[in-house]
């Protein structure tokens, strides 16, 4: 099975600046590559990896730039250029910026990497024009090399090794016949069906004040001054800490998660849709924009996304069986008697609900997490349908006394 196993590079001056040229390379390499593949499409034709490798061959003898980069990272850039045009569309793939993109450049030969072990902290990789490199020995690699990515995070130089680590999945859970529903929030990073509430803070309270003062700081400052790129470095230092922390919780929830479950049940969540900005525009300006704005941090803060690889990558290890299901209505849902109506959620927190031979009460986020795990798979239709589960017609109901009118 694939894993990743990254660590911290001690690179000297020297090849820090290899390292930058060679990002910035590859960046130019794919910007101009995908430039050519959009402007292919607007005359109703198509480009793909072959004919711009060759083209990138005859680039290099004209532009001696291009050659202090090793030919296989370019390569591998186009590959990357052609896949992404693939999955999502040549005008969907974007620009690689200089001021937003990172540097990041991958060796996808496994064989041409050479790793050793200098001591309990330390080990050296040689990857090609690099040579020997220092990193921080934090973890065992625990199998075979198949590639390397070199990049840059909050200004601190990572390698990343793609590694075959001999495991399989399992053919069946470890605890068959379990299954879990999780509620993703805003309050709660996640709420499982069972009663666990996983959550942690990513950014202390000190840390968002320093980083706040530094935005103010930063709207200041010159475009392109050399006190602006100090300023940003600042920035991406604490906002480094917070992806790592978001990256652990993640880690670690997945891992728990799917050790006790052999099916685990999420929402099909839409992250980038629901984050979307509604500024609008000047025809059609957005509607309270500033609410919008502290929802889309609250759901990018929670990492809603990450935990959804997170989990599907544990996955792997345990054999659990991870399921989407439609979110409609799992919120408004009781899930003891199925009634579905907008007075079930008297607060964040509170469900009471309102079926006068019910009066089921629990925490709002347990009980949407019941819904979703009794979905199983199913999708959630509007009309309250919960697929194996009893149906309840969403008709009407009244809000004085939470009865169907006749």
């Amino acid at each position: 099975m694939l894993a990743g196993r990254r660590y911290l590079l001690d690179l000297s001056p020297e090849q820090a600046g290899m390292c930058e040229e060679f990002g910035n390379i590859c960046r130019s390499v794919w910007n101009i590559a995908l430039e050519q593949r959009r402007e292919y499409r607007r005359r109703g034709a198509w480009m793909n990896y072959v004919p711009q490798a060759a083209e990138l061959a005859d680039a290099k003898r004209e532009h001696p730039w291009l050659k202090a980069a090793p030919s296989h990272v370019l390569q591998q850039t186009l590959r990357d250029l052609d896949r992404a045009c693939r999955d999502h569309g040549t005008f969907a793939v974007r620009w690689r910026s200089k001021a937003r993109w990172a540097p990041s450049f991958r060796f996808p030969a496994g064989n041409l990497v050479i790793v050793e072990r200098l001591g309990r902290k330390w080990g050296r990789v040689k990857l090609p024009k690099l040579g020997w490199a220092r990193f921080r020995w934090s973890r065992p690699l625990g199998g075979g090399i198949r590639s390397a990515t070199v990049s840059r995070k909050a200004g601190r130089w990572y390698v990343s090794f793609l590694v075959d680590d001999g495991a399989a999945t399992p053919e069946r859970h470890a605890m068959p016949g379990t299954a879990v529903g999780i509620d993703r929030g805003v309050k709660t990073a996640a709420v499982t069906s069972d009663g666990d509430f996983h959550d942690r803070q990513f950014i202390t309270p000190g840390e968002a004040g320093r980083y706040r003062r530094l935005q103010q700081q930063y709207a200041r400052t010159k475009k392109g001054s050399a006190g602006r790129a100090k300023v940003h470095a600042r920035m991406n230092r604490i906002m480094g800490r917070v992806t790592d922390r978001r990256g652990d919780f993640c880690a670690r929830t997945a891992a728990q998660i799917t050790a006790k479950n052999a099916v685990v049940v999420l929402e099909d969540l839409k992250t980038r849709n629901m984050s979307a900005s509604a500024s609008g525009t000047i025809e059609t300006p957005g509607t309270r924009a500033a609410q919008k704005r502290g929802l889309n941090r609250a759901i990018l803060d929670k990492g809603w996304h990450r935990l959804e690889l997170a989990l599907t990558s544990a996955a792997r290890y345990t054999g659990t069986t991870v399921v989407k299901v439609n979110p409609a209505y799992t919120s408004q849902r009781c899930s003891a008697c199925g009634l579905v109506t907008e007075g079930n959620r008297e607060s964040q927190s509170v469900f009471a609900c309102k079926a006068p031979d019910c009066g089921h009460r629990q925490h709002a986020d347990v009980n949407a997490a019941i819904n979703i795990k009794h979905a199983a798979g199913h999708a959630v239709s509007a009309c309250g349908d919960l697929g194996n589960s009893r149906s309840v017609k969403q008709e009407p109901v009244s809000r004085a006394t939470g009865r169907t009118p006749a």
